[in-house]
């Protein structure tokens, strides 16, 4: 992780994705499947995931709440997003923001890129740019 990333950590307690996003690795991610397929996957992976507890999904929206402890104690709370982009694609975004407190010290911004890495592990041979 980069010093400028630590350095917006320390005031910003929050981080999400999205097409417009200047870091490469908070863009959305696009797979080329129908969203009904993708949410069978993406939630079947997130439940796995250990330290993670998923809190509800809401499968008529598309989104999956989920809440993370950290080893100091701090809480966060993470919601992804699955979207139908066309009929055969699907988009996924994540939004993760720390509880209390000034600054996560770029904790969320690892949590965004862990769960990115976790579903494009599971879904590799579906990503698409």
């Amino acid at each position: 992780m980069s010093l400028k990333r630590t350095l917006v950590g320390i005031v910003r307690s929050y981080e999400s994705t999205g097409d417009r996003a200047k870091d490469p690795q908070l863009k959305t991610h696009y797979y080329q499947l129908t969203r009904d397929k993708a949410w069978e996957e993406i939630t079947s992976s997130l439940k796995k995931i250990q330290g993670y507890k998923v809190l509800h999904e809401v499968a008529s929206v598309g989104e999956i709440t989920m809440e993370k402890r950290t080893f100091t104690g701090r809480t966060m709370d993470i919601t992804v997003s699955v979207i139908q982009v066309s009929p055969s694609k699907a988009a996924v975004d994540i939004y993760s923001a720390s509880r209390g407190g000034l600054g996560d010290f770029g904790a969320n911004y690892r949590v965004v890129k862990d769960l990115y890495a976790v579903l494009d592990k599971k879904l590799a041979a579906y990503k698409t740019e």
